[in-house]
């Protein structure tokens, strides 16, 4: 039988966007992420019923390029490029617990740099804004398949005998958009693991269902790929608020409510970059007995 180890983690949750939380950096609770195998730590960590439970694992590590570095991987072990609310507790994190004093901190992922202004109370991090980078509106770098130079907006997709109008957005991450009058359990749980793995995504989608309240306020529901239904998800956001601002249904700046919370988008037209402002909550820390 393979030994045991112990990790301590830390659980967070940003708009009830939870993941299990490790550090490599060095401090006296710090994982050696060369001692494990991290895509089998996310699936095992992650699982509500024999592990901690979250949407994914999430590490927080050193980085040549940026203050710090994070990697983050799904409940299903795929390691995916970003997570905006991943990004946000991962601030909290490195500020509440000591790890930098700064209010503004550059973080490495594997969609980029990205660059973190931190809303402090008292001392602690109540809210965090992130520069989300620039949306991209290409086929080519979503990625979605076709004219990768063209933009994929309103494709009519044909998924078990219903039709979506489909609206393809890179936020790091592939995303879908489907605006619909009402989001309902069918459209989500029924639709949403099928969209995901259409033909046109290379790497899968996140797949974002999107009611248009006015023009300063959506409501959002969303499938992430590798994970199922999450109660929020950051890039998908973004994408959505960039989709309906494009489509012309909102304003540039909307708040967009999910089933965790609400996230504050703002599309900057002008330099094509996102901001996105949410909370970031601590849950528990403990430790965990991994078994390889």
């Amino acid at each position: 039988m393979a030994e045991k180890k112990t990790i301590c983690f830390t659980k967070m949750q940003g708009a009830g966007n939870d993941y299990v939380y490790i550090d490599t950096l060095g401090s006296p609770t710090s994982v050696s992420p060369e001692e494990i195998s991290l895509p089998d730590l996310a699936k095992k960590i992650s699982n509500r019923h024999f592990g901690v439970g979250g949407d994914g694992l999430i590490a927080i590590m050193p980085s040549a390029n940026a203050d710090f570095r994070m990697r983050m991987f799904n409940a299903d072990g795929s390691e995916a490029q970003m997570c905006g609310n991943g990004t946000r507790c991962v601030a909290k994190y490195l500020h509440d617990k000591g790890f930098t004093d700064k209010d503004i901190i550059t973080l490495e992922t594997k969609a980029g740099i990205k660059v973190l202004h931190l809303h402090l109370e008292n001392g602690e991090t109540r809210s965090v804004t992130v520069d989300m980078g620039p949306a991209i509106l290409d086929r080519g770098g979503i990625p979605a398949g076709g004219d990768p130079c063209a933009r994929m907006t309103d494709e009519p997709v044909k998924v078990d005998g219903k039709e979506f109008l489909i609206t393809g957005i890179g936020m790091g991450n592939p995303h879908g958009v489907i605006f619909t009058e009402e989001i309902t359990d069918s459209l989500v749980f029924d639709y949403g693991p099928l969209l995901e793995t259409l033909e046109i995504w290379p790497e899968k989608a996140n797949i974002e269902f999107i009611k248009v309240k006015d023009k300063k306020n959506l409501e959002m529901r969303v499938w992430e790929r590798g994970s199922g239904e999450t109660l929020a998800c950051g890039t998908g956001a973004c994408a959505s608020a960039v989709a309906s601002y494009l489509k012309g249904l909102t304003d540039a700046e909307v708040d967009i409510k999910l089933l965790g919370g609400t996230l504050h988008i703002k599309y900057d037209t002008d330099s094509g970059h996102v901001f996105m402002t949410g909370p970031a909550e601590f849950v528990a820390e403990g430790v965990y007995y991994y078994q390889s």
